[in-house]
């Protein structure tokens, strides 16, 4: 449980008073490092925000991975949002993105914003084999810390796919197998937004096509799975549309004027 985990989070704060912080979750075998350009775009728009490492990554304290558990890095995102002061906005990629899915309930969470996320199934298929132990990036295609040498980063320049490299690390292959059984999420506790690009073969926007909630959705022109997270020349494009979608549907005024017009309005028969 994270009450027995030392997590990290790397804090970069605003001044705002009218919006809710965002907690940032990355993605399997990774860190809160690969957050780095979209803190400060966050923070330039007035959005303070917190990268948490989970368990067993980035800068937390060291985890028995091989044991860990979806639900498991879900608590740690829940342990950072109690720590908060107001509800947060949840905002993860990939593994990342699910983690939040899950959180969200028990985190009171204003909203969800996933970056190509794993998709959460309808149903779990129990013949799919939980086996413990870890693995590295290599599974996912990463055998090289050249950064001239990563085919799947083919939209980032070389300063980004130094920090892609700088955030790798090992990831629990028990998570990654439920991951593949399906981790069932029941009815979004408040809005969703799932960002996709159009050069993502892994995560494609036709795969959250039958998702067991309702979503808005976004498409990049030409980001890939990486670029989502650290492509600087898609960066204002992608924080633009999620910040108008956050204004609409999180900002706390809005908020309160939802709130507002739910206890005014005449109860229909």
């Amino acid at each position: 449980m994270s009450g027995m985990v030392a997590l990290r989070a790397h804090s970069l704060l605003t001044n705002s008073d009218t919006r809710p912080p965002v907690i940032l979750v990355h993605g399997a075998a990774n860190s809160a490092r690969v957050w780095t350009f979209w803190q400060a775009e966050l923070a330039r728009r007035g959005w303070s925000s917190h990268a948490i490492d989970l368990r067993g990554h980035g800068a937390s304290a060291p985890a028995e991975l091989g044991t860990t558990r979806m639900a498991d890095y879900a608590e740690d995102v829940f342990a950072l949002a109690r720590a908060l002061r107001e509800p947060p906005v949840l905002l993860g990629w990939s593994m990342g993105g699910l983690v939040a899915l899950m959180a969200a309930a028990a985190c009171r969470a204003r909203a969800c914003v996933g970056l190509a996320p794993s998709a959460p199934a309808r149903t779990c298929n129990s013949a799919v084999p939980l086996r413990t132990g870890t693995f590295g990036p290599e599974e996912y295609g990463i055998v090289s810390r050249d950064p001239a040498r990563q085919p799947a980063m083919e939209d980032l320049d070389r300063d980004e796919r130094v920090v892609a490299l700088e955030s790798l690390g090992l990831e629990s292959r028990f998570a990654r197998d439920e991951r593949k059984a399906g981790i069932v999420v029941g009815r979004a506790p408040g809005p969703v937004l799932i960002v996709t690009g159009t050069a993502d073969a892994l995560w494609p926007r036709r795969r959250y096509d039958d998702l067991p909630f309702a979503a808005d959705h976004v498409e990049i022109v030409g980001a890939t799975h990486w670029g989502l997270v650290l492509n600087r020349r898609l960066l204002s494009a992608m924080s633009s549309a999620v910040d108008s979608w956050l204004e609409k549907n999180v900002s706390r005024e809005n908020v309160q004027d939802r709130e507002t017009k739910a206890t005014t309005e005449p109860a229909k028969s």
